[in-house]
């Protein structure tokens, strides 16, 4: 399980304090059960892949952007080139082969995403904030972001931050467009993916259930209640009817993160 209701006295608390990246990494994690391959960048979704392997999924598959399938590093990647990535992997593969047969080949059933922004409908940012003539803030861009929206079966976003800014009304920019914004400029082009499905932040988890809807407060962290949850969110998000609170992790989780995921401290912080 990885959620238990609002009030439940049943909640299992862990007796270690988790770090905001622990929490999220073991929220994300429980979301990949029953999953079969993830497409994944490094920094916390590498985090939530190792410790879903050791928890929920062992057998789940990890396949980076540089080309790696079913990778089995013994170590953490500092980037999606890092040489320890290839070895015991399963298949190095080209650009094209890789998001031509991999990916739009409908294979890959998780992607994990980040984004400065997010909106309502599960569209992305990662271009710029402020205006197009001058940004506050310049940011990486796409990637391959917008054909993991489109081609993965389904997208989990994780933010670090959960305030009007970072799920705005409206974004500055709509680098990654949602199944909704594709489908409102032409029904024609409506990808086969349903998009953002969950998105994960340090005081709730939001979900789009329905492929052309809006997200919902579908969980709410201890320490935090619903009302809260929608005072930091740009828009009047609804809330679900059987909204949870989410599951503390466990101590087993934050030890492995600790002492066996991440023992360098390269992305816990």
């Amino acid at each position: 399980m990885s959620s238990l209701p609002v009030g439940s006295e049943a909640e299992a608390l862990s007796d270690v304090a988790p770090s905001t990246t622990e929490f999220l990494a073991a929220v994300a994690a429980r979301q990949l059960a029953g999953r079969h391959r993830v497409f994944a960048g490094v920094g916390l979704p590498t985090l939530a892949v190792e410790l879903a392997r050791r928890t929920t999924n062992p057998d789940v598959e990890l396949v980076y952007e540089s080309g790696i399938c079913g990778a089995q590093p013994e170590g953490l990647a500092e980037g999606i080139a890092d040489s320890v990535l290839v070895s015991g992997a399963a298949a190095a593969l080209g650009m094209p082969a890789l998001f031509g047969y991999v990916l739009q080949g409908g294979h890959v059933d998780v992607g994990f995403l980040g984004a400065a922004q997010v909106d309502r409908w599960g569209s992305l940012n990662t271009s710029f904030i402020g205006d197009w003539d001058k940004p506050a803030v310049r940011l990486p861009g796409a990637g391959g972001a917008a054909e993991i929206m489109s081609n993965a079966a389904e997208c989990v976003v994780v933010l670090r931050r959960h305030d009007p800014g970072s799920l705005p009304a409206q974004l500055d920019f709509c680098t990654s467009p949602s199944p909704v914004r594709a489908h409102a400029e032409d029904p024609r082009m409506e990808p086969p993916g349903h998009g953002v499905s969950t998105v994960i932040t340090p005081m709730a988890v939001l979900r789009r259930p329905d492929k052309l809807g809006e997200l919902v407060i579908s969980e709410v962290h201890p320490g935090h209640t619903a009302d809260e949850v929608r005072d930091a969110t740009g828009w009047n998000i609804p809330v679900a009817d059987d909204v949870r609170k989410t599951a503390r992790p466990t101590a087993e989780e934050v030890r492995l993160l600790r002492e066996e995921i991440d023992t360098v401290r390269l992305y816990l912080r």
